[in-house]
């Protein structure tokens, strides 16, 4: 029985369309016609039975239908290109993981020691990308995500199992020019300097301040900046005094870069845990990260 698929082609030209709802742009970015791109529409809306897409004054707008086959297709083609990539990378052995994590951890943490989770698993190809903020796995391609939550932020995460890997002490660390030649400032000290802002712990200097015992007026006061590697940064080139996680910051404190503003850390409960979808087999690759990932973490905290 001959399968109701259209032609990859159809789905490629519906897909550019739909997403830039334009015949006219979709054909400039697969390097085709507008005429080409209006016939594969048609082929594929007469193999569905029902239009796509409607004439405006404009152009074209999508359907209702439309919208919907839109977001599958497009899920779909990801999925391929994922898949097709994955077996690039691998040339047909082994396994490989796609992993989401927040962007300073891996690039100060988890890189520098991926040669040796290599170097076990030489068939085993880990690929990164970065993500600030939990997601669905279900709209994502990721096998797993390595993210720094509290235990109540993780058991909000709707379904994943997490493994917890390190505890997370933040400090306040800034340039030593600040301190002028002092060992560390009191907090009503550290109050008065600017302070830079992690845009997606908007409350975290209150929180240092109010442990310290300490009002400070200026507590949101400041640059934001997404990532941790931006703030620690621009507390290194003077700019202000910034809250950072102290495992992502080992490099610059050794060679005195940054020096602890005050010894108090953020008091806090956040943990940086390895998430896995729940309901999905994690399969060999995951499987031989996620063991590498916690022995690394227990070595390292021993």
């Amino acid at each position: 029985m001959r399968r109701k698929i259209p032609a990859t082609q159809a789905l490629l030209c519906f897909e550019a369309a739909a997403r830039h709802e334009s015949f006219t742009r979709a054909a400039q970015e697969l390097s085709l016609t507008q005429s080409a791109i209006s016939r594969q529409i048609t082929t594929l809306e007469e193999l569905v039975g029902m239009a796509l897409f409607r004439r405006t004054r404009h152009g074209v707008a999508l359907t209702n239908a439309g919208t919907r086959y839109a977001i599958q297709v497009a899920s779909w083609l990801r999925g391929l290109e994922q898949d097709t990539l994955d077996l690039m990378s691998t040339r047909g052995h082994g396994g490989a993981v796609q992993l989401a994590s927040v962007p300073t951890f891996a690039a100060r943490w988890l890189l520098p020691r991926l040669p040796d989770f290599h170097a076990r698993h030489a068939n085993t190809v880990v690929h990164i990308e970065t993500r600030t903020r939990p997601f669905l796995f279900n709209d994502t391609s990721f096998d797993a995500a390595i993210f720094a939550c509290t235990e109540l932020q993780i058991r909000h995460w709707a379904g994943t199992r997490c493994y917890p890997l390190l505890q997370e002490q933040v400090v306040a660390v800034c340039s030593p020019a600040l301190l002028r030649g002092r060992k560390a400032l009191s907090a009503a000290e550290v109050a008065l300097l600017p302070l830079l802002q992690q845009s997606t712990r908007p409350d975290s200097w209150q929180s240092w301040f109010s442990a310290q015992g300490i009002e400070a007026a200026n507590a949101f006061a400041g640059p934001r900046y997404e990532q941790f590697s931006m703030a620690s940064s621009a507390a290194a080139c003077g700019m202000g005094v910034a809250l950072v996680p102290r495992l992502l910051i080992e490099a610059e404190l050794a060679r005195g870069e940054l020096v602890l503003a005050h010894p108090a850390p953020l008091p806090g409960e956040r943990h940086y845990y390895l998430v896995l979808p729940e309901n999905t087999e994690a399969g060999p690759a995951v499987d031989l990260f996620r063991e590498w990932l916690q022995a690394v973490c227990t070595a390292d905290t021993a």
